[in-house]
């Protein structure tokens, strides 16, 4: 059986079309007319919805049911009746900017002249209920507010012209510094508004230590003083083994996209590019570099190549760690009710690990002979890379490419766009797949056999880079707000080279919270993915 994917052995796009036609028995028993208001001076009721007989659908909204291109990803289905809409303005696609919002300012026009105005604000707000004040924290633009706020969920260290410049602390039961938060979840959401003053980021969560007793074993910075990241060390980490956080220094604050510089990115990937060199140059038995170092570009790149020969030789059986992990959020968001919409912190970071080849398994509480390969999500695009080859005898990143090169609309509507590519180089394409699964989804792989970050030379680690940001700046650009970008990467003891780097970057949109459909990996969508490929390049124009 064929690999269940849109890409065909012949470079094209394959999908299905429903038309859907059908009957419903009409079981209902009873009538129940009631008035529902009126509509222009005349009454109007729900009579519609209590047909008096079976209901013949001959002609409902065509539906194109998309096979993503890899097949673990799921299916994409786009409803024409919308994306019909869509199509007669692409450029319409976007998200509004939020409103200045200042309940302080608002304030002020409830309470005469001469009144006791200040007093009064502050009773309100000491006396807003919890999903007030955490709706405030979230949506205020005013700094007003924010500081308000702040000094009402923490206890600040403050100098002769009250600026903040740290937190009170006292010891916990087990010796360790906690700052003093009377209302913790409250101080998560100020600290992710970048409307909140720098001074007060600075002492809440910007502050190296601030957040905790990570090490900081690396650092970045740029020769002009504009940028500067500290990599830091989480040692109790949710992925096993530790992982790594390159976080943009407090001297280097960053909270849109807009404020990054080319020269941030290159920061926070060179020092994921440098921890996993060095790893895998200890792992290999190389010379390391010297302690208390940053790597020069030159340098990496000479580190790149003796790893690579260290493979081509056969050592590749010394890795006890195989593979990367990379992944970025950006943005924050919280409910009114508490849940967690997004992400950790707003401040830009990046968090990247190395995957063990193999861990010890366990049956029953206890461990047995066998062993299992940890998890990484770019041996999900091998496996159906290797099926793909298997069945069809062709190579599926090749007719992938092509696919996409020479894609056709679904609608077949000519005097529309239908170019899928927003952004390409001679090593990468940035693009937007057939098949969303984020309805603002796009992807960038690499054009040349390059599966991971070593087989990556400096020229296709810079395209990576500079694709990375045109694609964050465009999404922004667009009005999201949120958005997760993972890496697929192979495993770097592959010997095969036709499985490519690829990276998928998914906003997350206010009116497709996940849920069942999400569940079972089906994708609705409101927009033909060429439309919404014609908006980016509306965006990223701006940016190249």
């Amino acid at each position: 059986m064929s690999p269940r994917t849109c890409v065909t052995p012949q470079g094209r796009f394959k999908y299905a079309v429903h038309e859907p036609q059908y009957r419903v028995t009409n079981l209902r028993v009873n009538d129940y007319i009631q008035s529902l208001g009126e509509c222009e001076n005349k009454s109007c009721d729900n009579l519609k919805n209590f047909p008096a007989s079976s209901i013949h659908e001959k002609g409902a909204d065509r539906i194109y049911e998309i096979p993503n291109a890899f097949e673990f990803k799921g299916t994409t289905f786009i409803n024409s009746c919308w994306a019909d809409r869509t199509a007669d303005n692409p450029n319409g696609i976007s998200l509004p900017e939020a409103k200045p919002i200042s309940l302080s300012q608002t304030a002020k026009d409830w309470f005469p002249e001469g009144s006791d105005s200040k007093g009064k604000i502050k009773q309100i707000f000491s006396s807003l209920p919890d999903s007030l004040l955490l709706t405030l924290a979230k949506t205020s633009t005013d700094p007003v507010d924010l500081v308000r706020l702040a000094h009402n969920c923490c206890e600040f260290i403050l100098d002769e012209n009250k600026n903040p410049q740290g937190l009170r602390y006292k010891k916990d039961d087990r010796g360790r510094l906690r700052a003093v938060i009377n209302h913790h979840l409250l101080f998560e959401i100020l600290a992710n508004n970048r409307s909140l003053p720098d001074e007060y980021k600075e002492v809440m969560v910007l502050r190296p230590g601030a957040q905790g007793v990570s090490e900081i074993v690396g650092e970045w910075w740029a020769a002009d003083g504009k940028s500067h990241i500290f990599e830091y060390l989480r040692r109790n980490s949710y992925i096993p083994w530790g992982h790594y956080a390159a976080n943009m220094a407090n001297d280097a604050v960053r909270y849109r996209i807009s404020d990054l510089l080319d020269l941030d990115m290159s920061g926070l990937r060179h020092l994921y590019y440098q921890r996993t060199y060095t790893r895998m140059a200890e792992q290999l038995g190389l010379t390391m570099p010297a302690e208390k170092k940053m790597l020069e570009p030159a340098d990496l790149e000479n580190l790149r190549l003796k790893i690579v020969t260290a493979l081509q030789q056969d050592k590749r059986k010394k890795l006890k760690f195989n593979s990367t992990l990379w992944g970025w959020n950006f943005g924050f968001d919280c409910a009114p009710t508490g849940y967690r919409i997004h992400a950790s912190h707003q401040q830009i970071h990046q968090q990247f690990a190395m995957l063990p080849r193999i861990i010890p398994a366990w049956i029953n509480g206890e461990q047995s002979d066998e062993s299992m390969i940890s998890y990484g999500c770019g041996d999900l695009i091998r496996t159906f890379i290797a099926e793909y080859k298997k069945e069809t005898g062709r190579l599926f990143f090749d007719d992938y490419i092509t696919a996409i090169r020479t894609n056709r609309r679904m609608d077949g509507r000519t005097d529309r766009e239908e170019n899928l590519i927003i952004y390409e180089d001679e090593n990468v394409m940035l693009f937007v797949p057939k098949a969303q699964t984020s309805q603002w989804e796009i992807q960038m792989m690499t054009l040349k056999p390059v599966g991971n970050i070593i087989e990556a030379n400096q020229a296709c680690r810079d395209s990576l880079d500079r694709g990375m940001l045109l694609a964050m700046r465009t999404l922004e650009g667009l009005g999201a707000r949120m958005v997760t970008t993972i890496e697929y990467s192979k495993r770097i003891d592959i010997k095969e080279n036709n499985q490519r780097l690829l990276y998928a970057f998914l906003p997350r949109m206010p009116n497709s919270p996940g849920a069942f459909s999400e569940q079972q990996l089906r994708w609705i969508m409101g927009h033909y993915p060429e439309d919404f490929a014609t908006a980016c390049r509306s965006r990223i124009a701006d940016s190249i």
